[in-house]
């Protein structure tokens, strides 16, 4: 077996040990709960009405069979392991009787599209500024610059989403400041709706861009200001090589390897940021619907959505890991 073939099993390995991990926490946290969803959805349902204790008693029945609370806690462990594994965590209680698998897949494109281009951005402009800072430490226009974004860097999220719903959609209101796309447009990929998803997608993805700019800003300008003093990047200057070349090949290529790792190590807390805008900014995501199942104890759903971020998070940081030995050859893969 090769050295990059062991070193993709124990990053296999570790994927799965942290998927296992993660839903088991779930698991764990969600049953502890005061949270009874049988009990909650008899309740909202003899709200209108009396019920015989007959018909109760068949109820109770059929919803814990719904939501896999029968037995005893090992008993129903074994049963939410079996429903993960084919992606099935029964209806939600908040949309009964719809499956929450249903709700979290028309959620997730949302949220995937939201964080993708968030993340894309925040990475490449902050690396591409703070290399620029970093190498031209003259400039006063990138020094401009670097007090922005590191001021905006401490702020929360929702300060400056809150910000920016204010300025856009009631200063000057250019831009849409709730929800996914125009609502009397057919759902689809023609031009029209294409158009307004982008440009509902404007202000969440301005906001996590905003804060998250100045982490990879200063990281990026660091790092490149320690490259600089290097041997070989003062040869290559003396030499007279470019500064153009010199910048690309000599020191934002070698500083970047760092902030790769570093982007693996932050993909776990991108979550955080987009509860938050997608609650500011009524985004029809993953973290607006986890805030409704929260607040309506739709037990299901949250311990659905839980599950799906876990793997998706874990799964991400398992395409750099595999990715990183590629770009850096002097990390030992044996």
């Amino acid at each position: 077996m090769s050295s990059y073939a062991a070193y993709a099993l124990r990053r296999v390995f570790q994927f799965v040990l942290v998927v296992f991990i993660g839903i088991n926490i779930s698991f764990v946290v969600t049953h502890a709960t005061p949270i009874d969803p049988v009990e909650q959805s008899i309740a909202a349902v003899t709200a209108f009405g009396s019920t015989s204790p007959e018909a109760i008693g068949l109820m109770r029945q059929s919803l814990r069979e719904l939501y896999g609370l029968q037995g005893g806690l090992g008993q129903q462990y074994l049963s939410f392991w079996k429903r993960v594994a084919v992606l099935d965590f029964g209806p939600s209680l908040s949309a009964f009787p719809t499956p929450v698998s249903t709700l979290i897949g028309r959620a997730l494109p949302w949220t995937a599209g939201l964080l993708l281009v968030a993340t894309t951005l925040t990475w490449v402009l902050g690396n591409l500024l703070g290399g620029l800072a970093g190498y031209f430490r003259e400039s006063r226009a990138l020094r401009i610059t670097g007090l922005v974004v590191m001021g905006l860097h401490p702020i929360p999220y929702y300060i400056v989403a809150l910000l920016l719903l204010i300025v856009f959609g009631y200063l000057w209101p250019v831009l849409p400041i709730t929800g996914g796309a125009q609502m009397n447009l057919a759902r689809g990929w023609n031009l029209d709706f294409v158009l307004s998803v982008l440009q509902h997608s404007i202000l969440p993805v301005l906001s996590l861009v905003m804060v998250g700019l100045g982490g990879w800003f200063m990281g990026m300008r660091s790092l490149v200001s320690n490259i600089v003093s290097e041997d070989y990047v003062v040869y290559a200057e003396l030499g007279g090589v470019a500064r153009g070349r010199i910048l690309g090949s000599y020191v934002m290529r070698n500083a970047l390897v760092p902030q790769v790792t570093g982007l693996a190590l932050s993909l776990g807390g991108i979550f955080n940021g987009a509860i938050i805008t997608e609650q500011v900014f009524g985004y029809p995501g993953m973290g607006a619907l986890l805030i409704d199942a929260v607040h309506a104890g739709d037990y299901s759903l949250v311990l659905g959505l839980t599950s799906v971020s876990i793997v998706t998070v874990a799964f991400a940081v398992l395409l750099i890991d595999m990715l990183y030995p590629l770009l850096d050859p002097r990390v030992k893969v044996g």
